[in-house]
C-alpha cells in the first residue's frame, strides 16, 4: 500500500490530521501485507508523527497551566466532587 502524504509529515498537518494519518499507518502495519522497505518507511513516518503528536500536546498542556493561573497565582480546579 503506497504511502498516503508522503514525505510532508507533521510540520504542515494539525494534530487531527497527523492521528489520523497514524491510524492509518497503524492499520497497514498490523495487516502486514506491506513489503519490508515500505513498512520501515511507514515505521519511520509513524514515529515522525507521534513525536510531532507529543510535542503538538506539550504545548497544549502548557498553555492550559498558563490560562489555569489567575492573577493570585496558580489555581487548582477542583475536579473531584464539590463538598458541601
Amino acid at each position: 500500500m503506497p504511502s498516503k502524504g508522503g514525505n510532508n509529515v507533521a510540520k504542515k498537518q494539525t494534530f487531527e490530521q497527523n492521528m489520523t494519518r497514524l491510524e492509518e499507518i497503524v492499520t497497514a502495519l498490523e495487516r502486514g501485507d506491506a513489503p519490508l522497505e515500505e513498512s520501515l518507511a511507514l515505521f519511520q513516518e509513524g514515529t515522525k508523527l507521534i513525536s510531532s503528536c507529543n510535542k503538538a500536546l506539550d504545548q497544549a498542556q502548557q498553555q492550559l497551566k498558563i490560562l489555569l493561573q489567575g492573577e493570585n497565582g496558580p489555581e487548582t480546579p477542583d475536579f473531584v466532587g464539590d463538598e458541601e
